[in-house]
Protein backbone atom coordinates (compact mmCIF):
# COMPACT_ATOMS: atom_id res chain seq x y z
CA UNK A 1 0.00 0.00 0.00
CA UNK A 2 1.40 3.40 -0.98
CA UNK A 3 1.96 5.85 1.84
CA UNK A 4 -0.56 8.71 1.85
CA UNK A 5 0.64 12.28 1.27
CA UNK A 6 -0.62 15.86 1.75
CA UNK A 7 -3.93 16.37 3.54
CA UNK A 8 -4.56 12.65 3.86
CA UNK A 9 -1.15 12.19 5.50
CA UNK A 10 -1.81 15.04 7.95
CA UNK A 11 -5.15 13.47 8.90
CA UNK A 12 -3.65 10.00 9.41
CA UNK A 13 -0.76 11.38 11.47
CA UNK A 14 -3.11 13.43 13.66
CA UNK A 15 -5.37 10.42 14.14
CA UNK A 16 -2.49 8.21 15.19
CA UNK A 17 -1.16 10.79 17.63
CA UNK A 18 -4.57 11.23 19.27
CA UNK A 19 -5.47 7.53 19.33
CA UNK A 20 -2.12 6.55 20.88
CA UNK A 21 -2.92 8.67 23.93
CA UNK A 22 -6.74 8.59 24.05
CA UNK A 23 -7.62 5.32 22.35
CA UNK A 24 -9.86 4.98 19.34
CA UNK A 25 -13.09 5.38 21.29
CA UNK A 26 -11.75 8.53 22.94
CA UNK A 27 -10.77 10.16 19.65
CA UNK A 28 -13.36 12.25 17.83
CA UNK A 29 -13.45 13.37 14.22
CA UNK A 30 -13.62 17.01 15.40
CA UNK A 31 -10.36 16.53 17.32
CA UNK A 32 -8.71 14.87 14.34
CA UNK A 33 -9.69 17.75 12.03
CA UNK A 34 -8.41 20.30 14.54
CA UNK A 35 -5.11 18.46 15.15
CA UNK A 36 -4.56 17.94 11.41
CA UNK A 37 -5.35 21.60 10.68
CA UNK A 38 -8.06 20.76 8.16
CA UNK A 39 -11.73 21.60 7.83
CA UNK A 40 -14.14 18.91 8.96
CA UNK A 41 -15.46 18.71 5.39
CA UNK A 42 -11.96 17.91 4.15
CA UNK A 43 -11.69 15.18 6.76
CA UNK A 44 -14.93 13.57 5.59
CA UNK A 45 -13.97 14.04 1.95
CA UNK A 46 -10.87 11.89 2.54
CA UNK A 47 -12.45 9.46 5.02
CA UNK A 48 -16.19 8.89 4.94
CA UNK A 49 -16.32 7.76 8.57
CA UNK A 50 -14.27 7.24 11.69
CA UNK A 51 -14.26 3.50 10.99
CA UNK A 52 -12.86 4.09 7.49
CA UNK A 53 -10.20 6.43 8.89
CA UNK A 54 -8.97 3.90 11.43
CA UNK A 55 -9.18 1.05 8.97
CA UNK A 56 -6.85 2.88 6.58
CA UNK A 57 -4.52 3.94 9.39
CA UNK A 58 -4.13 0.37 10.65
CA UNK A 59 -3.97 -1.06 7.14
CA UNK A 60 -1.12 1.28 6.23
CA UNK A 61 0.77 0.72 9.48
CA UNK A 62 0.50 -3.05 9.70
CA UNK A 63 1.10 -3.39 5.95
CA UNK A 64 4.33 -1.38 6.30
CA UNK A 65 5.31 -3.57 9.25
CA UNK A 66 4.85 -6.74 7.17
CA UNK A 67 7.03 -5.23 4.41
CA UNK A 68 9.72 -4.34 6.97
CA UNK A 69 9.72 -7.89 8.32
CA UNK A 70 9.95 -9.44 4.86
CA UNK A 71 12.89 -7.17 4.00
CA UNK A 72 14.65 -7.92 7.30
CA UNK A 73 14.54 -11.67 6.78
CA UNK A 74 15.26 -11.68 3.04
CA UNK A 75 18.04 -14.13 2.29
CA UNK A 76 18.22 -15.35 5.89
CA UNK A 77 17.02 -18.67 7.25
CA UNK A 78 16.11 -20.26 10.56
CA UNK A 79 17.69 -18.74 13.65
CA UNK A 80 19.41 -15.95 11.72
CA UNK A 81 16.07 -14.92 10.21
CA UNK A 82 14.37 -14.98 13.64
CA UNK A 83 17.08 -12.79 15.12
CA UNK A 84 16.76 -10.33 12.24
CA UNK A 85 12.96 -10.29 12.66
CA UNK A 86 13.14 -9.60 16.39
CA UNK A 87 15.59 -6.74 15.83
CA UNK A 88 13.56 -5.30 12.93
CA UNK A 89 10.34 -5.41 14.95
CA UNK A 90 12.04 -3.67 17.89
CA UNK A 91 13.40 -1.00 15.53
CA UNK A 92 9.93 -0.51 14.07
CA UNK A 93 8.38 -0.21 17.55
CA UNK A 94 10.96 2.42 18.48
CA UNK A 95 10.42 4.31 15.22
CA UNK A 96 6.61 4.24 15.47
CA UNK A 97 5.67 3.83 19.11
CA UNK A 98 2.23 5.38 18.62
CA UNK A 99 1.26 2.77 16.02
CA UNK A 100 2.67 0.00 18.22
CA UNK A 101 0.54 1.15 21.15
CA UNK A 102 -2.52 1.28 18.92
CA UNK A 103 -1.83 -2.21 17.53
CA UNK A 104 -1.37 -3.62 21.03
CA UNK A 105 -4.69 -2.08 22.08
CA UNK A 106 -6.64 -3.15 18.98
CA UNK A 107 -5.24 -6.53 17.97
CA UNK A 108 -7.69 -8.53 20.09
CA UNK A 109 -10.75 -6.33 19.63
CA UNK A 110 -13.38 -8.20 17.68
CA UNK A 111 -16.07 -5.53 17.66
CA UNK A 112 -14.38 -3.15 15.22
CA UNK A 113 -15.37 -2.60 11.60
CA UNK A 114 -11.74 -2.99 10.51
CA UNK A 115 -11.12 -6.28 12.35
CA UNK A 116 -11.05 -8.40 9.16
CA UNK A 117 -8.50 -6.06 7.58
CA UNK A 118 -6.35 -6.04 10.69
CA UNK A 119 -6.58 -9.83 10.99
CA UNK A 120 -5.44 -10.34 7.39
CA UNK A 121 -2.50 -7.96 7.79
CA UNK A 122 -1.56 -9.47 11.16
CA UNK A 123 -1.58 -12.88 9.51
CA UNK A 124 0.74 -11.56 6.79
CA UNK A 125 3.23 -10.25 9.38
CA UNK A 126 3.05 -13.45 11.43
CA UNK A 127 3.66 -15.59 8.34
CA UNK A 128 7.16 -14.13 8.08
CA UNK A 129 7.88 -15.23 11.67
CA UNK A 130 6.25 -18.62 11.06
CA UNK A 131 8.47 -19.32 8.06
CA UNK A 132 11.62 -18.60 10.07
CA UNK A 133 10.38 -20.71 12.98
CA UNK A 134 9.60 -23.63 10.66
CA UNK A 135 13.15 -23.49 9.31
CA UNK A 136 14.71 -23.21 12.78
CA UNK A 137 12.46 -25.93 14.22
CA UNK A 138 11.13 -28.22 11.47
CA UNK A 139 9.03 -30.14 14.01
CA UNK A 140 6.86 -27.06 14.56
CA UNK A 141 5.55 -27.33 11.01
CA UNK A 142 4.78 -31.01 11.43
CA UNK A 143 2.77 -30.56 14.61
CA UNK A 144 1.13 -27.31 13.43
CA UNK A 145 2.45 -25.18 16.30
CA UNK A 146 4.30 -22.87 13.94
CA UNK A 147 1.56 -20.25 13.81
CA UNK A 148 1.10 -20.22 17.56
CA UNK A 149 4.85 -19.91 18.05
CA UNK A 150 4.95 -17.02 15.57
CA UNK A 151 2.15 -15.28 17.44
CA UNK A 152 3.96 -15.82 20.74
CA UNK A 153 7.22 -14.37 19.44
CA UNK A 154 5.49 -11.40 17.79
CA UNK A 155 3.49 -10.66 20.95
CA UNK A 156 6.55 -11.00 23.19
CA UNK A 157 8.56 -8.59 21.05
CA UNK A 158 5.69 -6.10 20.78
CA UNK A 159 5.05 -6.03 24.53
CA UNK A 160 8.74 -6.12 25.52
CA UNK A 161 9.43 -3.33 23.04
CA UNK A 162 6.69 -1.13 24.47
CA UNK A 163 7.82 -1.95 28.01
CA UNK A 164 11.36 -0.92 27.04
CA UNK A 165 10.30 2.39 25.49
CA UNK A 166 7.98 3.35 28.34
CA UNK A 167 10.04 2.22 31.34
CA UNK A 168 13.67 1.85 30.21
CA UNK A 169 14.19 4.00 27.11
CA UNK A 170 17.86 4.50 27.97
CA UNK A 171 18.56 0.77 27.57
CA UNK A 172 20.23 -0.01 24.20
CA UNK A 173 17.99 -1.89 21.76
CA UNK A 174 20.68 -4.59 21.39
CA UNK A 175 20.24 -5.46 25.08
CA UNK A 176 16.47 -5.66 24.64
CA UNK A 177 16.86 -7.89 21.58
CA UNK A 178 19.37 -10.11 23.42
CA UNK A 179 16.99 -10.50 26.38
CA UNK A 180 14.07 -11.44 24.12
CA UNK A 181 16.15 -13.84 22.05
CA UNK A 182 17.61 -15.35 25.21
CA UNK A 183 14.20 -16.04 26.68
CA UNK A 184 13.02 -17.55 23.40
CA UNK A 185 16.07 -19.76 22.93
CA UNK A 186 16.07 -21.56 26.25
CA UNK A 187 18.39 -19.31 28.30
CA UNK A 188 15.41 -18.61 30.52
CA UNK A 189 15.48 -22.26 31.53
CA UNK A 190 19.28 -22.45 31.82
CA UNK A 191 19.85 -23.94 28.39
CA UNK A 192 22.70 -22.82 26.14
CA UNK A 193 21.64 -20.56 23.27
CA UNK A 194 22.72 -21.85 19.85
CA UNK A 195 25.22 -19.73 17.93
CA UNK A 196 23.65 -17.57 15.20
CA UNK A 197 23.87 -19.07 11.70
Amino acid sequence: MARATGTKRAILDATLELAATRGISGTTMDEVAERAGVAKGSLYYNFSSKDRLFQELLQEGVGALAETLRAASAGLHGTAALEALVRALLDRIAADTALSKLMAAEIFRTDRAWQKTLFALRHEALAVFAEAIAEANPGSRADATCGLMASSVFGAVLMAGLEWLVFEPERPSDEVAAAILGSLSGELFGEERPAPR
